[in-house]
């Protein structure tokens, strides 16, 4: 089985935006907060700058590595979303249409935003 030009630009859309709702955005914060402690930092400047660092060891420090690489989170996103198109496309293409639109305006709103600030 092959995919075709148009169900690769849909699920890799999606597949960038739903690594970017698991690495980055605030909606999924619950999701990423036990896999990561905060450490505090004071810059040059005297101002406070909080970082989350994933735990070490175990299970946990895994995943949070994991959740802290982009790269890393990517490729199991693509992987999961390849696998429910192929074994469940019923289920997998509503998901992975809103995924793919949401995917599209993130890089849409960013462009123009650059646009913007020059």
């Amino acid at each position: 089985m092959y995919f075709s030009f148009m169900e690769l630009v849909i699920l890799a859309l999606a597949s960038f935006r739903l690594t970017r709702l698991f690495v980055y955005d605030k909606i999924t914060e619950f999701i990423r907060r036990p896999f990561f402690e905060e450490k505090e930092e004071t810059n040059e400047k005297g101002e406070t700058e909080i970082y989350l660092v994933p735990l070490k060891g175990g299970l946990r420090g895994f995943i949070g590595n994991l959740l802290s690489c982009y790269w890393c989170t990517g490729i199991w996103s693509s992987l999961f979303l390849c696998l429910m198109y192929l074994y469940i496309p019923h289920i997998a293409l509503p998901i992975l249409l809103v995924l793919a639109v949401a995917g599209l305006a993130a890089i849409i709103e960013t462009l123009i935003q650059k646009w913007l600030e020059e």
